[in-house]
């Protein structure tokens, strides 16, 4: 698709199109950390104050009387300040810096007014994009904070969780937009990724500075910083990785982080952080090797790009929004140019709607100071309404299938093969090897036969290495294993520690619904997904074991088989499809699944059998107005007035914007009764053309386009009326699409998707 014309000026979503926490010291707080009562425990709340944040502020004034004011007077909430439109994120200025300074000791003065002699303990200053803190105290303090004139919000926080060799082929991008940028030697060259996530494995080739013969500067504009520890010493950082830092104080403060597993430092301690920053903007050209295969050279979709993590979820808890939010401020105040989340939260947000909570308050902000956002989708699907990312400021990505395939095959001794998944060897030849089970070679000491443990291959000293050696070893794959209570690696292990000569998994009746990837084998061996397969499977074992008519006891294994293999890749024309787990919408506007006219997720990528790194171990007046919509659009909310006040510090007065309003490159209608009439605003940021459109509307819609021919000059703009009519009664989606073809060839499309219909009671009749 080329770049002609582009509704929501995103000019980096390229960039990211695969883009799919030191112990506590309770002796400062002991009255609070002694109590045990629900009604009066302490917890962590996020609460937001009125004054201006940082990046939305004019910095006009000398703060220091500011300070002399606030002294003498006590707080005070009087207007300092003067919107502006806001500038890209740059090196914080000597005034920018004093006037943070300055909210920060508003907000401590604020605690020693309020909670005067009482105890507490205050987590995180948020300056940059919201102004606020996040703070230790009880429901009672909490309520004594949010009566204060001062105080916009008080929210109690809340969890959330962590949510490629040919892709850039897959995604046209070696043809296509590396093209444009000269190469993937300088695509996304400048730009500067920050990641919320679990951080990042600074050892990594993906992420070395080294690889490129071209000169690579960190950008003028960033100015994080990279922390210095023992798991993240010093020369971590380079200009590839150009910063690094972690935040965890809300997970401290609960008690419940793990310094073993969890690392207090940006070292990524799970694996997450590092995949996604590979995907999004690991290094062209890094060979893959696992389990002492090669499966090609991988690429970030963004090579050239930089990358900064700001570590706030981990390994052995996930992460809580108070610390999220501290990480999208630093983030901001740094310069990322993009900020990426493959986060959602563990619940939809309280309250009038799911726009309104921190993280998302944080990223309107963000996208206010020119920041592209993009977020995961969630992998809660397939279930309508399922969607984890809200709000239309956010660019949300679903998961798809990638055209790639990694097919293993069994060809049983009955010439009946079956499919499997395994990135492993085939077995010699056409040379067909017995088939052993491991429940039944036990040793002579392990009689229980039913124990799903010993099914499963995890320990080999309870196995009989005469039976198993030279065999191939029959493994069930059970709900342990999804658990994570059993791995695969241990039935290698053990498979290896007796000799086998290949290891085969079959399904357990009870995994349903789950989804196997590919895994990695040494080994000849493959996992059979499929129950019905695995079915088959043991039905011609069991058929061919030979038993003592008296005894019972298996005399005699039958049963052969032969691994064909699944180290290449076979390609194919079925992809994208949405996956199985991807989240789904419509998009709810609040707990009671209320639609939202929103269409997420935005786009799908691929998000499965993805090859990337895992851990060892300017904005311009388009924007400020693209931020308008958006507060427009949440002041159209029945009773949002005072809170978009008190989060934005902007007055609603009069909105009559609907989501339909919303100048998204989608068009989604909750509920058609009758007709609606929408716009959009198309934007030519590409040389003079003259455009055509043609539309294939859902079913049970009529359409109609207004122009159907126009022509449009570089830079400038074109409204489309789009009429929508109910041509019957249905409660089922139904998709459509609107495209917009260029006589030099770019095309764009605007999807379309409609739920509910209700035709008029003339129309029926």
């Amino acid at each position: 698709m080329g770049r002609g014309i582009y509704g929501m000026h995103l000019m980096v979503v390229w960039v990211l199109l695969v883009i799919h926490l030191l112990v506590f010291d309770c002796m400062r707080v002991a009255v609070l950390c002694q109590q045990e009562d629900a009604s009066t425990a302490a917890a962590v709340y996020i609460v937001t104050l009125k004054q201006a944040p940082t990046s939305i502020h004019y910095y006009s004034r000398d703060y220091e009387n500011d300070d002399m004011k606030m002294e003498m007077n006590g707080l005070s909430h009087g207007n300092h300040s003067r919107l502006t439109t806001p500038n890209k994120p740059r090196n914080i200025s000597r005034s920018s810096r004093g006037y943070s300074s300055y909210l920060v000791r508003l907000q401590d003065s604020l605690l020693r007014k309020v909670l005067k002699g009482e105890n507490y303990l205050k987590l995180y200053s948020y300056r940059y994009l919201i102004n606020g803190f996040a703070v230790f105290v009880t429901p009672q303090q909490a309520e004594k904070l949010a009566r204060r004139g001062e105080v916009a919000n008080v929210v109690l926080d809340f969890s959330v969780r962590t949510a490629t060799t040919h892709t850039p082929e897959f995604l046209g991008l070696p043809k296509g937009a590396w093209v444009k940028e000269g190469g993937p030697e300088f695509a996304g060259g400048g730009i500067v990724i920050g990641f919320i996530d679990t951080g990042i494995d600074p050892a990594h080739p993906s992420f070395s500075d080294d690889f490129s013969e071209n000169a690579y500067p960190v950008p003028a504009h960033f100015s994080g910083i990279c922390e210095v520890t023992r798991d993240f010493p010093s020369g971590s950082c380079n200009r590839k990785l150009v910063g690094a830092r972690h935040f965890a104080a809300s997970a401290i403060t609960r008690g419940i982080f793990n310094a073993t597993q969890d690392y207090a430092s940006p070292f990524d301690g799970d694996g997450h952080g590092t995949h996604t920053a590979s995907i999004a903007a690991g290094n062209h050209g890094i060979p893959v090797i696992v389990s002492g295969h090669h499966f090609g050279n991988a690429s970030g979709m963004a090579p050239r790009a930089h990358i900064a993590v700001y570590k706030s979820l981990y390994k052995s808890f996930g992460g809580f929004a108070a610390d999220v939010v501290a990480a999208i401020d630093q983030a901001a105040q740094d310069g990322v140019d993009i900020i990426s989340l493959s986060i959602t939260p563990n619940r939809r947000p309280p309250g009038l709607a799911t726009f309104f909570n921190p993280i998302d308050m944080a990223l309107l902000s963000a996208v206010k100071a020119g920041i592209f956002v993009v977020q995961a989708a969630g992998n809660t699907g397939p279930s309508p309404k399922s969607i984890s990312s809200f709000s239309p400021w956010i660019f949300t990505v679903g998961a798809a299938t990638h055209d790639r395939v990694y097919s293993n095959s069994l060809v049983l001794g009955n010439n009946v093969t079956i499919s499997g998944v395994g990135l492993a060897p085939g077995t010699d030849g056409d040379t067909m090897y017995t088939l052993v089970a491991a429940i039944h070679a036990l040793n002579n000491n392990s009689t229980d036969k039913n124990d799903m443990y010993l099914s499963e291959c995890q320990d080999s000293s309870r196995l009989n290495l005469d039976l198993i050696q030279g065999n191939l070893l029959i493994c069930s794959y059970s709900i342990r294993f999804v658990l994570g209570l059993s791995t695969i690696k241990q039935a290698l292990e053990t498979a290896k520690n007796l000799s086998a000569i290949g290891i085969v998994f079959y399904m357990d009746p009870f995994v349903i619904g789950f989804q196997l990837n590919p895994t990695p084998m040494k080994m000849p061996g493959l996992i059979i997904p499929s129950p019905d397969d695995s079915k088959i499977f043991l039905q011609y074992y069991n058929d061919s074991l030979v038993k003592d008519d008296s005894t019972k006891k298996i005399i005699k294994f039958g049963g052969s088989a032969r691994i064909l293999g699944g180290l290449k890749a076979n390609y194919s024309n079925s992809a994208p499809k949405v996956l199985y787990y991807s989240a789904r919408g419509p998009d709810p506007e609040d707990n009671f699944l209320e639609n939202a006219d929103i269409l997420k997720p935005n786009l799908i990528a691929p998000g499965n059998l993805i090859w990337a790194a895992w851990s060892s171990l300017a904005t311009d007046s388009l924007e400020f107005q693209g931020f308008n919509d958006f507060l427009s659009f949440l002041c159209s909310i029945n009773g949002s007035g005072p809170i978009v006040l008190n989060y934005t510090g902007q007055s609603c007065g009069i909105s009559t914007m609907k989501c339909t309003d919303l100048n998204l490159p989608s068009i989604t209608i909750s509920n058609l009764t009758q007709s609606r009439t929408v716009q959009r605003k198309v934007t030519n940021i590409a040389n003079n053309e003259t455009y055509s459109i043609n539309w294939s509307p859902p079913m049970g819609v009529a359409i109609s386009v207004d122009p159907t021919h126009f022509f449009i000059a570089s830079g400038q703009q074109q409204i489309l009326t789009i009429s929508l009519n109910a041509t019957m009664n249905s409660p089922t989606a139904t998709f459509g699409r609107i495209g917009l073809y260029g006589s030099k060839g770019h095309m764009s499309t605007i999807p379309v998707s409609v739920i509910l219909k209700v035709m008029s009671n003339a129309t029926n009749s």
